[in-house]
């Protein structure tokens, strides 16, 4: 169905560089690699997002250049973005017409677009969704399902899907699977981009691995197991994740939450970290952990409850500003929105927290003290980037994690709150925030860290609390860790001993 040959892109260095691909109908073809592999790349120059340099593609053995995202969609390429491209103001019938909005002389014709919005939410599993919702009032979860179904929607006969599961539960991951399945006997070629190696072998037919812009390797799914993929991704042989860190020796608390609450979403909620503890908080989409954070962090205010950071007085914070002049930092699940400043430079970006310690007087900023911090927390977090200068949202998410994590670094926070701190990034790059978070844990801060990955949470954390509906349910310590425990725990509210 789709063919590439030697296809070439650069910016200020090759990102694609001859690039062979061949993409069969009624399959699923897995782009795996590590983050700046040119995974991304390659799949905005599909959707007409990204012109490319040299090579050509072909489309039913006629040559395919499209020239914008209009002319993918009118050949019958879509793709759902790991950053989702919806607009948080319009409803979820109208962004999944965006762009083709049925209309009378102009004027929407709403009762269609509901009607056919309808149609399609049933047929991928949330028929119960009122298409008249405001994207902007959904969760990151039910969001990804909506950019799903507006693919769906277009009839496309080339579906890319980058990340897909990232935000999605085990219940919705499996309805996106059965659509992947149905979309497969109509004749639907998938590009499936995913960093997690068991849907990899779950789903794909062929798989083609990305490294360093190249083509490193294209098979079969079966001749290229996990431990082979990897190998190729790293371009070596070396051990994907950090041993699990020892227990905190460290005295003291770093962090306590008492009875905190927060509208529907936080009911009475308490918890303690120790100094050079990692605390995991578990739970399903929708059991309140982000919401949990926020109000820690004063991001949501807090209706009750206290928070107790060190040997300061307890409070709750009113804002983000009070709870980081405390001591307190957060790395938030959505690092596009509530993170980075994508247009702006590393060096920005890096010092962000920190500027009034590089100012003059007179509110100058010292560019070279500036330029010297900037580029010792590059250093020293192994961070690639061309110069200081990039702007970060050129950079894969792994590096633009790293580059958060340093900010915090550099303002010298006592305790880290982290939500799904390895969402949407490859193996290696997860290891180097694991190893990150580790650094941080044996240096007496306190750490706690959200994720939808127990297996993860397990691998990580001194201890683990259930949040189920608000609340703090459960709290396991390492001897008593059990993913059995942990889904009992986040499904029922309550664990068997």
């Amino acid at each position: 169905m789709l063919s590439i040959r030697s296809l070439c892109k650069s910016y200020a260095v090759p990102v694609l560089i001859d690039v062979d691909l061949d993409v069969a109908a009624g399959q699923v073809h897995a782009l795996v690699g590590a983050n700046g592999a040119g995974k991304s790349t390659l799949a905005k120059i599909l959707c007409g997002i990204t012109p490319f340099d040299s090579g050509q593609m072909t489309l039913y053995d006629k040559p395919y250049r499209p020239t914008g995202r209009t002319d993918a969609l009118a050949a019958g390429i879509d793709m759902v973005h790991q950053e989702l491209m919806l607009v948080d103001t319009l409803t979820v019938a109208e962004n999944i017409h965006l762009g083709r909005i049925p209309n009378t002389l102009g004027f929407a014709r709403q009762h269609s677009m509901n009607r056919a919005a309808s149609q399609v939410l049933q047929q991928i599993g949330i028929g119960s969704l009122n298409p008249a919702t405001l994207v902007g009032e959904l969760g990151v979860g039910k969001k990804q399902l909506v950019a799903i179904a507006a693919a769906l929607a277009n009839r496309c006969r080339v579906l890319i899907l980058d990340e897909p599961t990232a935000a999605l539960t085990g219940s919705e991951t499996e309805i996106l699977f059965q659509q992947i399945a149905l979309l497969k006997s109509q004749g639907v070629a998938i590009i499936y981009i995913s960093h997690r190696m068991e849907e990899i072998e779950r789903l794909a037919d062929w798989t083609t691995v990305l490294r360093d812009g190249r083509v490193a390797a294209s098979d079969r799914a079966a001749a290229l197991p996990q431990s082979a993929m990897v190998a190729h991704m790293a371009g070596e042989s070396r051990r994907m994740e950090a041993d699990r860190p020892r227990q905190p020796v460290h005295a003291g608390d770093a962090l306590r939450v008492r009875n905190l609450s927060a509208g529907d979403a936080v009911s009475d909620a308490s918890f303690v970290v120790k100094r050079g503890e990692i605390l995991g908080l578990a739970g399903l989409v929708g059991s309140g952990r982000t919401e949990l954070l926020r109000a820690v962090f004063g991001a949501d205010r807090a209706d009750s409850g206290q928070v107790h950071l060190g040997e300061q007085a307890p409070c709750r914070y009113a804002t983000p500003r009070h709870a980081v002049r405390a001591g307190l930092a957060m790395i938030a699940e959505d690092r596009k929105r509530d993170g980075i400043l994508s247009t702006q430079t590393v060096r920005t970006n890096t010092t962000l927290a920190c500027l009034p310690r590089m100012a003059t007087l007179r509110s100058w900023i010292k560019r070279r003290s500036e330029e010297s911090e900037a580029i010792r927390f590059v250093d020293l977090l192994h961070v690639r980037c061309h110069n200081i200068e990039q702007p970060i949202g050129e950079l894969s998410g792994g590096n633009q994690q790293k580059l958060l994590i340093g900010r915090w670094l550099m303002r010298g926070a006592e305790v880290f709150l982290f939500d799904e701190p390895t969402r949407g990034i490859d193996v290696a790059a997860r290891a180097e925030v694991h190893r990150l978070i580790y650094d941080l844990a044996a240096q007496g801060k306190g750490v706690v860290v959200v994720s939808s990955d127990f297996d993860e949470l397990m691998m990580i954390c001194h201890r683990i609390a259930v949040v189920h509906r608000g609340r703090i349910v459960r709290d396991f310590k390492l001897d008593e860790m059990s993913r059995h425990r942990l889904v009992e725990a986040a499904v029922t509210g309550s664990s068997a001993t």
